[in-house]
């Protein structure tokens, strides 16, 4: 069973006409920004086969983002490295995710967050979701977007910063980024408050 319709049929029923999706991907990385999307679906226009990045292959990815951006409202936002160090991987997915639901053409009714919190200072009626990218269709929708473009955007960095691996590995601390870390130190990309990155750059001082 992928994710369905029900969550924005429920909020619809409440009176909420215009429900968004939103969902962050990157929170595991030890380096790369952490990306966030919001996607309001034209219940017309769905795409099928959306259902959590995770379970689909790259390709088929490729063509449902493809297909979002023709038929749904998109929006993309990212909290950076300073800012995950400064504020803690949690609270900068959070404000990733209220920067992309801000981001949206129109601000919507209503909300489906993907998680068991609501960002701080949430500006939106809203509700969390528990695995919600494998349940409700505009959190899946949002999953798949935000996974596209973090991953275009580590292929990037790595053309910058090559040896650590990131076009296949996105930035999660494989062994083969581990052993660069080592060997070739820390980017600016690096997460410094991430214990591996934080452990190397400590040994390099003493």
């Amino acid at each position: 069973m992928g994710p369905d319709y029900e969550f924005e049929k429920a909020a619809q029923a409440a009176g909420y006409r215009r429900i968004a999706g939103v969902d962050e991907v990157g929170r595991g990385p030890l380096a790369g920004p952490v990306t966030a999307a919001a996607v309001v679906l034209d219940p017309a226009c769905i795409p099928q086969g959306l259902n959590d990045s995770k379970k689909l292959t790259a390709a088929r990815r490729a063509k449902l983002a493809a297909e979002l951006a023709a038929c749904a409202e998109v929006s993309v936002a990212h909290a950076s490295v300073e800012e995950i160090d400064d504020l803690n991987i949690l609270r900068a997915s959070h404000l990733a995710m209220a920067r992309a639901v801000a981001g949206l053409v129109a601000a919507p009714d209503h909300v489906l967050v993907d998680g068991s919190m609501l960002p701080r200072d949430f500006a939106w009626s809203a509700e969390p979701v528990v695995k919600g990218d494998a349940r409700c269709l505009s959190i899946a929708a949002a999953s798949i977007v935000a996974k596209i473009c973090r991953d275009a955007i580590m292929v990037d960095l790595a053309q910058q910063h090559p040896g650590y691996g990131w076009e296949t590995n996105m930035g999660y601390g494989s062994k083969s980024h581990m052993s660069a870390l080592q060997n070739l130190g820390a980017t600016p990309h690096h997460r410094r408050s991430f214990k591996p990155v934080h452990n190397i750059l400590y040994q390099d001082k003493t």
